[in-house]
């Protein structure tokens, strides 16, 4: 086992980026309620140092460098050329996910764990996959249920036929926004099921809800269905305005599960049950996430999570966009011709 540590540098330093809770009151929003942050992560791993961080804000600068010790910078291009980083965190809001990402991957920066969404057009999150390809830098985009071990392990029993034929999927969540929140929900449906999206119909939300993150960012929610491959039906019930709590429903002709924030709570057609806490004894989905990302550094694991996944579930949610233009036909993915150019303005 190695016993190098890894230098890391965190670009933005907000709410998850930095785990600053003065940012979360800006959003009404608690650190201690997240599934982990990007300070955290590396914080609670031993072999991860946290040297570096970056933000435009004095403020959090200094709350960053009263918490980790650290160096910090306004400008992000000035980190990069300063330090000697082996992992960054790309924290900032999406529209800078690509030009930030491929800075790093063209600096040679090895490991890239980059906030969801991916990005906020298809052609940008194509070219931030090219430039980490072409650069051999590993990045990782911030679906934190990926790394969760109770969804790995939904998606192996799915995988070895414990629902039997999958026939129906399902998923809801309360606050709309389905390049910011939607992008976690419907990432997890093509994760569990191990399909991809291949059309979407749809409508959008036009509530005209203000976006927490300021007038800048229009993000509106949705309802609609999804085809994955081998025709499996899934449906989307995300108003700006809802109550509903998040939950995804897997049906199959051998069973159903249920998965809400705390549990998976499985119903076989025998009648027997299972429940598995959302909970990890190994720590949040980031600090796994991070966990992985060492491994890879090593060696000694190969990282369980292409980042092109991530491509294919922003081109979902354009999908529906595109859909809603049309009157909520059905629309083809991947997205060809002018739908491409469709940009989700998430935060």
């Amino acid at each position: 086992m190695s016993d190098k540590t890894y230098r890391a540098g965190i670009i933005g330093l907000g709410f998850i980026g930095g785990a600053d809770q003065v940012s979360g009151d800006a959003l009404g929003q608690q650190v201690a309620n997240m599934d982990g942050t990007h300070f955290s992560a590396y914080a609670n791993h031993s072999r991860v140092a946290l040297v570096a961080g970056c933000s435009r804000d004095e403020g959090r600068r200094q709350r960053f460098e009263e918490r980790a010790g650290a160096n910090t910078y306004p400008d992000w291009r000035v980190m990069l050329e300063e330090e000697r980083l082996d992992i960054v965190s790309v924290a900032t809001y999406a529209p800078q996910h690509a030009e930030i990402t491929i800075a790093c991957a063209e600096r040679g920066i090895p490991a890239i764990l980059c906030e969801k969404p991916i990005a906020t057009r298809m052609a940008d999150a194509e070219r931030m996959l090219a430039a980490c390809r072409d650069a051999d830098s590993l990045l990782v985009i911030n679906h934190q249920r990926r790394f969760k071990d109770s969804f790995r392990r939904l998606r192996r029993f799915i995988a070895d036929g414990g629902l039997g034929e999958l026939t129906s999927i399902y998923t809801q969540w309360p606050n709309g926004r389905l390049g910011n929140v939607g992008t976690h929900m419907i990432d997890a449906l093509q994760m569990i099921t191990s399909r991809e999206a291949v059309a979407v119909c749809g409508h959008l939300d036009l509530a005209g809800k203000p976006d927490c993150r300021g007038p800048e960012f229009a993000d509106p929610g949705g309802w609609g269905m999804i085809r994955f491959e081998g025709g499996l039906s899934g449906f989307v019930n995300a108003s700006d305005y809802g109550f509903a709590e998040a939950l995804i429903s897997v049906i199959g002709t051998e069973g159903r599960v249920e998965v809400d924030r705390t549990a998976v709570n499985l119903t076989l057609r025998d009648g027997r049950k299972q429940t598995w806490p959302q909970a990890d004894p190994e720590g949040t989905g980031m600090d796994r996430a991070v966990a992985d990302i060492v491994d890879h550094l090593d060696g000694s694991a190969a990282f369980p999570y292409k980042a092109d996944e991530a491509a294919r579930t922003l081109e979902t949610i354009i999908g529906f966009h595109a859909s809603h233009a049309r009157g909520g036909a059905w629309t083809k993915l991947p997205l060809e011709g002018r739908d491409r150019e469709i940009s989700v303005n998430s935060g």
